[in-house]
């Protein structure tokens, strides 16, 4: 079964509940290290825990929510090996994972959305790393994380 890993602070509960709905009915076992309740965490922390636990493998992305997305997927980006993607809509979605590789896909609980968040997690989910022409510009992403 694929494996996700999902996190949010308190600004952003009710849309990584509906996103961690969503994920089990698409068949993922979703790992929640995210808080259910409205006590203040900090996203950077939330972001790293994330971030930890994806590294150790079989993991096959994850999740980052909190009030616009914006503050949890630069914190996420700060670690070595994590390409978070803040996507504005569904296209932009498939292309983080299509162009970018994303291993991370970010959501803002406070943002009015184009699209609903499940149309743009799918969008995500249901594409593929295209490689080929877009690996030149994964290689020196990496290089600017030192990942080379």
């Amino acid at each position: 079964m694929a494996k996700v890993v999902i996190a949010n602070d308190h600004a952003a509960i009710e849309i990584k509940e509906r996103i961690q709905k969503h994920l089990v009915f698409r068949g993922f076992d979703v790992h929640n290290l995210g808080i259910d309740a409205v006590e203040s965490v900090d996203y950077p922390d939330k972001a790293r825990e994330a971030a930890e636990e994806f590294l150790k493998g079989g993991y096959d992305f994850g999740v980052l929510c909190c009030g616009t997305g914006i503050g949890i997927s630069i914190s996420a980006n700060k670690v070595k090996g994590i390409f978070c993607a803040l996507p504005q809509n569904a296209f932009a979605a498939q292309m983080a994972k299509e162009h970018n590789n994303a291993n991370f896909i970010a959501f803002g609980g406070r943002i009015d959305y184009p699209q609903t968040v499940e149309a743009m997690l799918d969008a995500y989910i249901d594409s593929h790393y295209l490689g080929d022409r877009h690996q030149r510009r994964v290689e020196k992403m990496h290089i600017l994380d030192g990942n080379c």
